[in-house]
């Protein structure tokens, strides 16, 4: 029996904030030990890359492990991932330069593209395509979740400058836990819309 994927705003948010909230002390760890190694050649490549689809690993429902960075199918996926980078920046930038709109859809269609590749180990173009379906008929959903993340670090950031010591702590602090919280956000996303026993949304 097929079930209807949904995914709506409040329920993204919520249940981002809780997800990034549990891994927070991972998630610092992993960013220090990305920081540690990141002179490392080679080993650097594979641990940012691991930086970067976060989502995933917190997408399975557990505390993750800061180790996690040092996995070899960050390393083994190296070629495919720049490949898919480059292929979307043939698109996204000339999209930029000449037709704005169209370029944020693309942006959200494509936004899944990275973490399925690695998730799923698809060809770049497979993810492409996967990404695009994924999103189908959940992009206003996901543009509003991340103009929501927007404005909130933009206050978060205003206050940086404007509020005077205790408050710039405070500010930080918060800083720290909206990142967290994306990262959630994002997990919630992709876990939603790339379960395979789900039907297309309407």
């Amino acid at each position: 029996m097929n079930v209807v994927r949904k995914i709506t705003v409040g329920g993204v948010i919520r249940e981002g904030i809780g997800i990034g909230l549990k891994n927070s002390l991972s998630l610092l760890g992993a960013t220090l030990l990305w920081l540690i190694t990141i002179w490392i050649p080679y080993l650097n490549v594979g641990t940012t890359i691991a930086i970067t689809t976060i989502p995933i690993e917190l997408s399975k429902g557990k505390v993750i492990s800061p180790t996690f960075i040092f996995g070899a199918k960050y390393r083994k996926y190296m070629g495919e991932y720049f490949n898919l980078i480059g292929l979307m920046l043939m698109s996204i930038i000339p999209a930029f330069l000449f037709m704005v709109i169209p370029a944020y859809v693309i942006v959200i269609s494509w936004s899944l593209a990275i973490y399925i590749l690695l998730d799923k180990g698809v060809s770049p173009s497979d993810a492409l395509i996967q990404s695009n379906k994924a999103t189908y008929g959940y992009k206003w959903t996901i543009f509003f979740v991340c103009l929501i993340l927007y404005i909130v670090s933009c206050i978060l950031l205003y206050a940086l400058v404007l509020v005077p010591y205790v408050g710039i702590l405070l500010a930080i602090i918060l800083y720290l836990v909206l990142i967290v919280s994306s990262l959630g956000c994002y997990a919630v996303i992709y876990r939603e819309l790339t379960k395979d026993e789900v039907a297309p949304a309407e």
